[in-house]
């Protein structure tokens, strides 16, 4: 099965959905909801809740490039909010770039001198806020790489039987950015070749044992590409 944002890729997501959550979000008081910080929770990692923050990542990113297309600022916090409270677990490789502080950031060029917009991102800064318990558990794995023009990245996880596996790819925008989950025969079992930047595939219920994940620049320009996996 494969889905993005929570519906299934074949139709994609409409972007409707994303600026409804704009539209709703953006409505409220920025001062309500937690921003984003190092702290991380002690919960244990717990898959199906690290696959619903991968959801909300896909999400985010999609409302960051509708922001970035019209230099909207208040919606472009929306995306910074989106990853507030989305603690994640780094591995090695480049820092990640689509993150809560790097969205405020944006959102702050596009802000220009607009005193209530800029308070509203100082206050999202806010160190007195930060991950203090998140709905998402310990969150994601984030890895960050590299990738020439045409190029192929390529890795392999242990699938856990019967426990949802979620994957997502997540481009700089630049390029077209395509995914792949293979078996240990080589056989695919879940694919996003959408012609955009964050593919996203869903196992629902995998077989215990090796999954290889392709990761595909179909780009004429290196990417960087921020891979989320449960």
């Amino acid at each position: 099965m494969i889905e993005r944002a929570g519906r299934v890729v074949g139709g994609r997501t409409p972007i409707a959905a994303a600026l409804a959550i704009v539209a709703a979000v953006a409505s409220l008081t920025l001062t309500a909801a937690p921003a984003g910080s190092q702290t991380r929770p002690a919960s244990a990692p717990n898959p199906d809740l690290e696959a619903r923050a991968i959801t909300r990542m896909v999400t985010a990113a999609e409302v960051a490039d509708w922001a970035r297309e019209r230099r909207d600022a208040p919606a472009m916090i929306v995306a910074a909010r989106m990853l507030g409270d989305i603690p994640t677990r780094r591995e090695n490789g480049d820092e990640p770039f689509l993150t809560h502080a790097a969205l405020l950031d944006e959102a702050e060029t596009f802000a220009g001198g607009d005193r209530v917009l800029l308070d509203q991102i100082s206050r999202e800064r806010s160190p007195d806020k930060g991950v203090r318990a998140s709905p998402f558990g310990a969150g994601p794995i984030v890895v960050v790489r590299r990738l020439r023009a045409r190029a192929t990245y390529s890795f392999t996880i242990e699938a856990r039987r019967n426990e949802v596996l979620r994957v997502a790819a997540i481009g700089d925008g630049d390029t077209n950015i395509d995914l792949a989950l293979r078996d240990e025969n080589g056989a695919v079992v879940c694919s996003d070749g959408s012609l955009d930047h964050y593919p996203v595939c869903t196992v629902a219920r995998p077989q215990a044992g090796p999954i290889r994940i392709e990761i595909v620049n179909r780009g004429e320009v290196w990417s960087r590409v921020q891979i989320l996996t449960n």
